[in-house]
């Protein structure tokens, strides 16, 4: 093989996702570069795929990126995986991208499962664009700023937090938007647990707080004009 990163799409839950061009290529390649070692062994682990491991994120990328590139560049071909689903899309990996094309390296993309458009496609929400946001920040004064900014938005928009964040992002939907803002939780996607909660962000809120919800989702608030009632 010519040197080649090859930039992976893993399952969001379910093993059963990963497509074949993705096993394949998991299998044939020199080395894998994945952001933590505990989850990549249980990934790979369960694809019966031994391989060379190298960790790259957020807190190491800028140390060992051009390391790992040089090695690429000697001759070597990689995998660069996330956790789950699309890397590079809210994911560690752009720099060692950057790398990559500035010494011409061949980049391959293998496309596969992302949380994103199961999440729009189960929410029953009759749309051709919404608007990704992703995650806010957990600073508090910045993150009501963009909560206010996205409430001017007239478009569907796509959220994601951290589980232990659920709960308190939907108070701050109901806070901001109000409590009849018509919004779609899809929770653990993929998974056996996965459930779509569909209704206003007050009853979503409360059936939250009451099963105490604690879990990968995404959500979408559908702030389109006309398309939602508020209080």
């Amino acid at each position: 093989m010519e040197p080649t990163l090859y930039i992976v799409s893993t399952p969001i839950g379910n093993i059963d996702d990963i497509t074949l061009r993705a096993l394949n290529t998991l299998k044939k390649v020199d080395f894998i570069i994945c952001e933590e070692y505990k989850m990549a062994r249980r990934f790979l682990s369960q694809l019966n795929i031994e391989k060379e491991l190298h960790a790259l994120n957020e807190h190491t990328e800028k140390e060992y990126a051009q390391e790992l590139v040089n090695l690429i560049h000697s001759g070597k071909s990689a995998a660069l995986i996330s956790d789950c689903g699309t890397p590079l899309f809210s994911d560690p990996g752009h720099l060692l991208l950057d790398f990559a094309i500035s010494y011409k390296i061949k980049v391959e993309i293998i496309p596969g499962v992302n949380s994103i458009i199961p999440a729009i496609t189960g929410s029953n929400f009759h749309v051709e664009k919404f608007y990704h946001f992703g995650w806010l920040s957990p600073k508090k004064d910045i993150r009501r700023h963009e909560l206010l900014s996205l409430k001017r938005i007239n478009e569907v928009i796509v959220l994601m937090e951290t589980p232990y964040r659920l709960r308190k992002l939907l108070g701050e939907i109901v806070s901001t938007f109000g409590k009849l803002q018509q919004i779609v939780l899809a929770y653990e996607l993929t998974t056996k647990r996965e459930k779509f909660y569909r209704g206003t962000a007050s009853e979503i809120l409360n059936v939250a707080e009451k099963n105490q919800l604690k879990g990968e989702f995404v959500l979408l608030v559908d702030n389109r004009r006309g398309n939602s009632s508020r209080e």
